[in-house]
């Protein structure tokens, strides 16, 4: 699979094809294997970025889907999870005598136009969101094609979708899509992909000092202290994301019994997220400029992490997490 992902980077058709395969037979977390599927997702990323933007949302559609009920077997398709919210852009779900349709506008929908579904959140008449199960290849679905200026992900670009009385199938009750222990999983999947990430561009600086040794340019201390912080920074990411899968899988929640499942996701993406931002650093300013301009993996790697993990709230994710601690939601 991952020399098919390699094989396939940027061209997303053909990586849609390999997310499909991967959803037939992956593991889903919460159900004794998250560990693996993690590795999984990271050991995509580090192959290709763009590639785990592809394999992810489709993936946690497959688990979301699960979750509320639907059979497996009976999913059929390419799926995409689409619940930001922005302004300007808002979804409402409409109840009629045919059944729950969608009015208005989503922000921040990758890949909409070569995607067949969504699990989309939309807002609701009692005031909460729920999460619906929508065909993207309805008449009343438009797709904006995005601006896209970004140098990260340029093969994924996000945009707003159009919903104009488009028939969804709901996925519980309101609120039902952020309450339950999936929806700390699922962010918790998207940091696997982050490290991943970051694995690969750690691999490449190792590499290029392997290079350097066999050209006979031996790595200063710098070069090795710096390569020794990106194995530290590594390891110990690495450990905290078995750990965490473990104490999910060991009774479907939180590995601490005073900690919650969103407190935990709030550790984990925010203990990856400060992974990547290091490594990229690190590496940057240890490779320098060249690499960056010609070496055409190498640059990619670097634009696509640093726009993919600013899907991290930074600082607003730490404050929910300082008043989840301030409550006792806390292990130590």
């Amino acid at each position: 699979m991952l020399e098919a992902v390699a094989a396939a980077a940027g061209d997303v058709p053909a990586l849609l094809d390999l997310a499909r395969e991967a959803g037939r037979t992956w593991p889903q977390p919460g159900e004794g294997r998250t560990g693996i599927l993690w590795e999984l997702l990271a050991s995509v990323a580090a192959v290709d970025v763009g590639a785990a933007r592809v394999f992810e949302p489709h993936l946690d559609a497959l688990s979301i889907l699960a979750q509320a009920g639907r059979d497996p077997g009976s999913v059929t398709g390419a799926w995409g999870v689409f619940a930001a919210e922005g302004p300007g852009a808002r979804l409402e779900a409409k109840e009629g005598g045919a059944g729950v349709t969608l009015h208005g506008a989503k922000p921040w929908c990758s890949l909409a136009p070569l995607l067949d579904h969504a699990v989309v959140t939309a807002h609701t008449d009692d005031g909460g969101r729920a999460a619906f199960a929508v065909d993207l290849r309805h008449a009343g679905v438009a797709c904006d094609e995005p601006a896209w200026v970004a140098r990260g992900l340029r093969e994924i670009p996000s945009g707003t979708v159009h919903f104009d009385g488009v028939p969804a199938e709901p996925l519980h009750g309101t609120n039902w899509y952020f309450s339950r222990p999936g929806f700390a999983w699922g962010g918790m999947g998207v940091a696997a992909c982050w490290l991943g990430g970051a694995v690969g561009i750690a691999r490449g600086y190792r590499d290029s000092l392997h290079s350097g040794v066999a050209a006979g340019r031996d790595p200063d201390q710098i070069a090795l202290a710096s390569l020794g912080e990106v194995d530290r920074i590594l390891t110990s990411g690495l450990q905290y994301l078995a750990q965490t899968a473990s104490g999910i899988d060991a009774a479907g929640r939180p590995p601490a019994e005073r900690t919650s499942a969103w407190s935990d996701a709030l550790r984990v993406r925010g203990t990856c997220a400060a992974a990547v931002e290091r490594i990229l650093f690190l590496v940057g300013s240890n490779r320098g400029p060249g690499p960056l301009a010609f070496d055409e993996k190498y640059a990619k790697q670097m634009a696509d992490l640093a726009l993919y993990v600013r899907q991290h709230h930074a600082m607003r994710d730490d404050a929910q997490l300082g008043a989840l601690t301030l409550k006792g939601d806390a292990g130590w």
